[in-house]
């Protein structure tokens, strides 16, 4: 039998070029896929893109104080290796972690990675930490380190019960129905309007809650914020199982667009560790019907259906110069004209009386 006949030099060659040139192709795919393609698909529903630019991972770059930071520290927040630290275990610090640039998305879910830890007993640590998605950013304040009466969402990690404790203090209980349990999760939407009272937890003002046993856990703990289709839902995984469990659910949230995200702790008297190991944003995409869009139109002042917030009274403007010194001359103006009718009228009254006597 005669013997195959071998490739010749140029076969050889083209073959080699169709080798490199499917591996350049298959390589191109791949980064493609990981760059442009979705974080996870859930059946039938949304389809989820990381947003780099509202996201933060170690080994944290991009965090400053600088203006071309996407992420900005304030306070006694710190960069350490493996994580982010808001405030140390030590009395009276607050620190935030702020994104600079403003989030534009219609639907989006927000993860959170942290870890709240100290030396502390039982109910003797403190305060908890919070993740925003306000108006106004950088504002250090009494509310777990940010300002008070903000304007956006709020969602606060409270590990220390600041009501019990008074009712303790003032030998009064609370009935089986009314006591929680902490640490607790709880959320609020503000049109600035409102206050947060810290005295009671925050629960004349909250949207609801729940426990969550979150301090010095061996394993990782997460906390998930989603806002879809002016639905928001808040659900943790603190378990060690991997697995969401809801939190909080709530229709009829409107938010605006164009505000931006954070987050901050603060101690007084009572300390603990407030760290945050990851932040990551994604973009939801879903189909919307036209109601949906016409329904879901953008709003300018965060809003919950069927929760009346205090409208916002703008204070009066002050007043120019002209017009307060127009003010004062026909205040005076007025003044001399009523004194002057006054004593005209006293001098008739004088003369009528004299009449009378003669």
């Amino acid at each position: 039998m005669a013997a195959a006949a071998r490739p010749s030099w140029w076969q050889r060659l083209r073959l080699r070029a169709w080798v490199r040139d499917g591996a350049r192709l298959l390589l191109l795919l791949l980064l493609l896929g990981s760059v442009q393609g979705p974080w996870h698909v859930r059946a039938g529903q949304a389809v989820e893109y990381l947003k780099r630019e509202h996201s933060l991972s170690k080994p944290y770059q991009g965090v400053g104080t600088s203006s071309s930071s996407l992420w900005n520290l304030m306070g006694n927040a710190m960069v350490m290796t493996q994580y982010i630290r808001l405030t140390p275990d030590m009395q009276s610090k607050q620190g935030a972690l702020w994104n600079r640039v403003p989030c534009f998305l219609k639907d989006w879910e927000l993860q959170v990675h942290f870890k709240i830890h100290g030396q502390g007993k039982k109910n003797l640590h403190g305060d908890g930490l919070a993740i925003w998605y306000t108006k106004d950013r950088m504002q250090p304040g009494p509310v777990f380190g940010n300002m008070d009466k903000f304007v956006g969402l709020g969602v606060f990690v409270d590990t220390y019960p600041n009501e019990e404790k008074q009712q303790e203090a003032q030998k009064r209980r609370y009935s089986p129905g009314v006591q929680r349990v902490f640490p607790y999760i709880s959320a609020m939407v503000n049109n600035g309007s409102l206050s947060y009272d810290h005295e009671r937890d925050g629960r004349p003002t909250e949207l609801g809650g729940c426990t969550a046993i979150v301090r010095n856990l061996r394993y990782d703990t997460f906390l998930v914020i989603r806002y879809v289709k002016r639905h928001l839902t808040i659900m943790m995984d603190i378990d060690g199982k991997h697995e969401w469990r809801d939190c909080i659910e709530m229709p009829g949230v409107r938010l605006p667009r164009g505000y931006y995200f954070g987050t901050s702790s603060i101690t007084g008297d009572l300390s603990d560790n407030h760290d945050v190991i990851s932040l990551k944003l994604f973009e939801l995409t879903g189909v919307r019907t036209p109601e949906e869009e016409k329904l879901h139109r953008d709003v300018f002042l965060p809003s919950v259906d069927n929760l009346k917030l205090p409208e916002m009274t703008e204070p009066p403007a002050p007043l120019s110069g002209l017009a307060l010194f127009l003010i004062v001359f026909f205040s005076l103006v007025f003044s001399v004209f009523a004194i002057v009718i006054g004593i005209i009228l006293y001098n008739k009254w004088q003369d009528q009386s004299r009449k009378r006597f003669y």
